[in-house]
């Protein structure tokens, strides 16, 4: 059960609360970005999976809560990537995405890795990254698994959800036989949303890849090794029907599991639990990368204190830290090839580096009450003198809300660590910072940063 559920305490009627659905399955298109799956993986699982779940005769608060476990599946996923890039040198989005293929057999495993480890780097690193992969590989594995789904559990309890939720994620790549990871158990020991987000997530990847009948000849194939041989029954009777791969495929899906999510249960979201969303995954974001631990939340803060330097009302404030905390949402989708390089972008590069500020602005747009937040904090790379992306909006565009984002992303940029340069100290970043002033930087942004700043 969550904790802190609100649609008893809220007027229903109030323009302040949303459904806790619609916010994050919007975030979980993020989740996507990052594991290198297509566009509604997570969304689509969660609607097989709930599927699964109706087939099984689950009660209604089971239901609900596997509905949430499917959902957010992914929440740990990005505090693995960089582990990920620097081990077996690869782009982390495509090396997540194509190992979602592979059946577990070491044969195809070793296989893969001998095939996409290390493939662009210098011939003595690739050499050096496949032995200590030949040396270390069950603990390596285990340990960015166990990493993943600790953490995606951890970022659950965060979002009020209950232990059973958490466990579900928790247990996430668990097999039926005992094989899976990070701790191997085995049968009804995983716990059941486990089980079904596994079956759910590899019949999506599958039948988005190459349609129903090779999603259901791996269901049949990894039934009693990797999957539950009663879920596997009761999924392979529904998927039996046309309308179940129709619905799947149709356009309005993400409304459908809307509508999925059991009547009774249906949670909406109040300014605090909206906060406490928002600083959730400000954490998911800063996990991707170990030059950004604590970024958002410090940005926020930053915000914080000029929106209180400037006059700004309490409750536009409020909003704005929001949209300050969630502004780097869009670099999920950027390897940490690029993310972690310690030398300078080619054009290729950079313009996928640019690219996360458009993802920011189409997640935040998902959701209908964050909807003012999503083109101030996507903005945020924009400049004063209109060479900024991605729009090349200009002095007359920008709104003083991303002015305010835009100057404390910069400072706290420069005086934390980054892949090519250590921290600045405060004195040196805002020489840096003062010189961009009036082409770049708001200078009322400025002198509060100043101001703020000041020890």
């Amino acid at each position: 059960m969550l904790h802190g559920r609100f649609s008893d305490a809220f007027p229903q009627d109030s323009e302040r609360l949303v459904s806790l659905a619609e916010i994050l399955s919007a975030f979980s298109y993020a989740l996507d970005l990052t594991e290198g799956q297509p566009e509604g993986h997570c969304v689509r699982s969660c609607w097989i999976g709930t599927r699964i779940g109706q087939a099984l005769g689950l009660p209604e608060n089971d239901l609900w809560e596997l509905y949430y476990t499917l959902l957010m599946k992914d929440l740990g996923c990005s505090s693995n990537a960089a582990r990920i890039c620097e081990l077996y040198l690869a782009d982390d989005h495509r090396f997540k995405h194509d190992y979602k293929f592979v059946d577990g057999n070491l044969g195809n495993v070793l296989k893969f890795v001998f095939t996409r480890t290390g493939t662009d780097a210098p011939f003595t690193r690739r050499v050096g990254a496949i032995a200590n992969i030949l040396k270390n590989g069950p603990e390596i594995a285990r340990s960015l698994v166990e990493t993943r789904c600790m953490r995606g559990a951890d970022i659950a309890r965060q979002l009020r959800f209950s232990d059973n939720v958490a466990d579900g994620i928790a247990g996430l790549d668990e097999h039926w036989d005992g094989s899976g990871k990070p701790n191997g158990v085995a049968g009804d020991a995983i716990p059941l949303f486990s089980r079904v987000a596994l079956l759910a997530q590899i019949v999506d990847i599958f039948w988005k890849a190459n349609g129903r009948e090779a999603a259901c000849d791996e269901v049949k194939a990894r039934t009693g090794s990797w999957f539950d041989p009663e879920l596997c029954t009761a999924f392979l009777a529904i998927a039996g029907k046309d309308d179940f791969w129709t619905d799947l495929a149709a356009p309005d899906i993400e409304q459908q599991i809307f509508a999925l999510e059991p009547a009774q249960q249906v949670t909406l979201v109040d300014e605090d639990y909206l906060d406490d969303i928002a600083s959730a995954f400000g954490q998911v974001i800063d996990a991707k990368s170990p030059y950004t631990s604590g970024h958002s939340n410090r940005v926020g803060d930053y915000v914080d204190g000029i929106c209180a330097h400037l006059g700004y009302a309490d409750d536009r404030s409020r909003t704005l830290r929001r949209a300050a905390i969630l502004h780097d949402i869009g670099k999920l989708g950027v390897s940490n090839l690029i993310l972690d390089k310690p030398g300078k972008l080619d054009e290729e590069e950079w313009a996928i580096m640019r690219d996360h500020a458009r993802h920011t602005t189409e997640i935040l747009g998902r959701i209908s009450i964050f909807e003012d937040m999503a083109a101030i904090a996507g903005a945020h790379h924009e400049r004063l003198d209109g060479t900024g992306y991605p729009l090349g909006l200009d002095a007359v565009t920008i709104s003083m809300d991303t002015r305010i984002i835009s100057v404390c992303d910069f400072y706290d940029a420069l005086v934390a660590d980054r892949p090519y340069r250590g921290a600045m100290p405060r004195e040196k970043a805002l020489t840096i910072i003062k010189e961009e002033v009036g082409a770049a930087i708001d200078p009322r942004c400025f002198e509060a940063l100043e101001a703020i700043t000041e020890q």
